[in-house]
This record gives C-alpha cells, sequence and structure tokens, in this order.
C-alpha cells in the first residue's frame, strides 16, 4: 500500500492508523506548491479530486475521503480495536462520528485555510466551529474518547483538526474534555511516530 499525504493535513489521521494497525505501507508525500509526487507525477493522475489522503491498494485500486480510508485501515487489523465491528450498532456510531467531522468541523476548517475566502466567512466558520467543539464536548460526557474507552480512528482525525486550530486562531480553550482528548491522542507513540515521520515538531 502507498499512503499519498501532504505535511500535516487531515492525511495525518491515515498515517496515525496505519501505524496503529501495523500495517505494511509506503508514505509518499505531495509537494504542496507544485502537487507533484518524488517520481515526477501530477498528484491528480492519483487522485483526479485533488487532495489527500489517497491510498493506493495492494491491488492498484485508489481509495479516497476520510469516511472510506479510515474505517478500511481500521478494518485491516480487527485486533487493533480501531473501529467496532460491521453491522454493529458501534459500528454505525463510528460512522457517524466520522461523518459529523468530515462534514461538520473539517469542512469548517478548510474555509480558514482558503486566502481567499471573506474575512466574514471565516468568522462564520470561527462560529461554526465552536459551535461543533460544544456538541463534542457534550457528547464525551466521562468518556476518554469518542467512542469510549477505546480509541478508534474517529479519535485520529478528530486530533488532527484540533491540531489546526491554533495555527488558524480558533479558541477552544473553554472546552477542557475536547482540550483533554487531544492532549491524550497526541501523546500516543503512533501519533508520535506519525508527526515524525511527516516532520512535524513534537
Amino acid at each position: 500500500m502507498k499512503l499519498f499525504y501532504l505535511q500535516g493535513a487531515c492525511s495525518l489521521a491515515s498515517l496515525i492508523s496505519l501505524i496503529e494497525v501495523g500495517a505494511k505501507f509506503e508514505p509518499v508525500a505531495v509537494d504542496r506548491k507544485s502537487r507533484k509526487l518524488p517520481d515526477g507525477r501530477n498528484y491528480a493522475e492519483v487522485n483526479p479530486k485533488g487532495y489527500v489522503p489517497a491510498l493506493e491498494l495492494d491491488d492498484g485500486e485508489i481509495l479516497t475521503e476520510n469516511t472510506a480510508i479510515l474505517p478500511y485501515i481500521a478494518d485491516l487489523n480487527p485486533g487493533a480495536n480501531l473501529a467496532p465491528p460491521v453491522g454493529t450498532r458501534a459500528r454505525f456510531r463510528l460512522q457517524e462520528w466520522l461523518g459529523y467531522l468530515n462534514g461538520e468541523l473539517h469542512k469548517n476548517f478548510s474555509t480558514l485555510f482558503n486566502p481567499s475566502a471573506p474575512e466574514a466567512m471565516k468568522q462564520i466558520a470561527k462560529e461554526n466551529i465552536v459551535r461543533r467543539a460544544a456538541f463534542i464536548e457534550a457528547e464525551l460526557g466521562d468518556k476518554p474518547f469518542l467512542m469510549g474507552e477505546s480509541f478508534s480512528v474517529a479519535d485520529a482525525y478528530l486530533y488532527v483538526i484540533l491540531s489546526w486550530r491554533q495555527k488558524l486562531g480558533v479558541d477552544l480553550s473553554s472546552f477542557p474534555k475536547v482540550t483533554a482528548l487531544y492532549e491524550r491522542v497526541r501523546a500516543r507513540p503512533s501519533v508520535q511516530a506519525a508527526r515524525k515521520a511527516e516532520g512535524l515538531d513534537g
């Protein structure tokens, strides 16, 4: 397998998850400015959508979108317990979280990364992020992770999204449970290894 990634982007969640399950894979960096690959190809040849992550499977098929890739990775090694078994109610709850993180939290952060977005639009995005974080704070209750006692691919995804907050000027300090989850995930060996592999600080 090959994981195509951009440094510090949402593809970091896939990298963390691949390390967690002990998968054999090759990380392939996409140049942020040129969108070129190390072999000189344009990344659009791999993923015409143009964004990361993309996971090239052993048979050459390309899988895209966090909501598809993260469960796929989890199922590579069910013993790692990154996702509940297929067909269970808990599995659908995981899909629910992944959909929420992707469609509600990630997309609002994406607006803040857009240099051409008007300031008014960015302010609305920040307000939306705070409301989404408030929902997560309430849902966490006494649970250490989104799904309960066990770390899942959803936590990896949430961690990466939250890692952008300071750079983009989003203050979520009023949500101690969300902050604690972030720090809990950040301390995992897989996260530290993934950050090191991407050349990220600490």
